[in-house]
């Protein structure tokens, strides 16, 4: 088992295979993109394959693929393939905006994909194109089709942004009447490449619950999973459930098991810090597994006690101008 210095477990990595996405959402990036990664900077697939089959053997059981956007960089098909048949993991899930997903949904279900989570902030077409710059909508949808059909369970995330998507939290919380799905709302962070957009954060996830409230007041809290983001409610009636995830007033944190590698190898103990490790030069020194295991080990137990510490101990104070791109969703 991994344990972290503060007795947690650590058995869930978050991989981001890559910093590029084919949407440019308001909370994730400036309206002009940002400048992508050189080819050599990123992680090869044999590079990022053998640090994930090390974690494996080192006690992570759960992988979750993230971008960027994965489905924009090529042969990632295969890469998922070689990931899924690794000796101990025991979940693989993946992240994606849905706008490329669809063709692949039923090979995903042959691997052995248990859950994807669907980023998708608003039903409305006009309003999708307002927040992402793109008129993708019909195919996140469909995308959203498919892996019902195909019975992979879905989680969608919703960024709740002030003056962006408010009049879109009920219409959300609507798909779980009709829909086995998780709707979860998260609360924006300061990670959009160009600092905050807010002097604070006007929608914490207590007032996103309010709103829920005032429209279903028969809604029921239901007891968290071990080491869950989210809070997690039900309405009576319903097919699915909702999730509030407090991810900048970070109150989950006394129980995170994860930790998150960059498309740049860099290895992120919290969120909020500004990277600890960078894995890849590890690698491409020729450093061998035993080596490349204890400076896993060192960082993991030099970690960030919660979200506030690591971002006291960040060298670029925040707010900062990294784009979840880069970091990973």
């Amino acid at each position: 088992m991994l344990t972290d210095n503060h007795g947690r477990k650590i058995n869930y990595l978050r991989l981001a295979v890559t910093d590029r996405c084919n949407l440019r959402c308001f909370y994730c990036m400036p309206e002009e993109g940002i400048e992508w990664l050189s080819r050599k900077e990123l992680m090869t697939y044999e590079e990022m394959l053998r640090i994930c089959s090390l974690l494996v053997k080192m006690g992570v059981d759960k992988i979750r693929i993230t971008g960027g956007e994965p489905f924009v960089r090529k042969d990632i098909m295969q890469f998922l393939t070689s990931l899924s048949v690794l000796n101990g993991l025991r979940q693989l899930t993946i992240t994606t905006n849905g706008v490329l997903t669809a063709p692949y949904v039923p090979e995903l279900k042959k691997l052995g994909v248990q859950s994807v989570n669907l980023s998708m902030d608003t039903l409305d077409r006009n309003k999708f194109f307002t927040i992402t710059k793109r008129d993708e909508l019909p195919n996140v949808l469909e995308t959203l089709e498919q892996l019902l059909k195909h019975e992979i369970e879905v989680k969608i995330n919703a960024v709740v942004m002030d003056g962006k998507n408010i009049d879109d939290i009920i219409p959300l919380v609507e798909l779980t009447k009709n829909l086995p799905v998780s709707v979860r709302f998260i609360e924006e962070m300061p990670f959009n490449g160009e600092g905050n957009h807010y002097s604070h954060l006007h929608w914490h996830y207590m007032r996103i619950l309010r709103k829920i409230q005032e429209r279903f007041p028969a809604i029921e809290k239901l007891p968290d999973p071990l080491f869950s983001t989210s809070y997690n409610y039900h309405i009576p009636g319903h097919k699915g459930d909702v999730g509030i995830i407090a991810a900048y007033s970070r109150t989950f944190c006394g129980t995170c098991n994860r930790i998150r590698i960059t498309p740049q190898g860099i290895l992120k103990t919290c969120l909020y810090d500004d990277g600890v490790l960078n894995i890849k030069d590890l690698v491409r020194e020729g450093k061998d597994d035993e080596e490349i295991a204890d400076n896993l080990l060192y960082a993991i137990h030099h970690r960030a006690k919660d979200g506030r510490e690591a971002e006291l101990l960040r060298k670029e104070k925040m707010p900062v101008h990294e784009s979840m791109a880069t970091i990973g969703g």
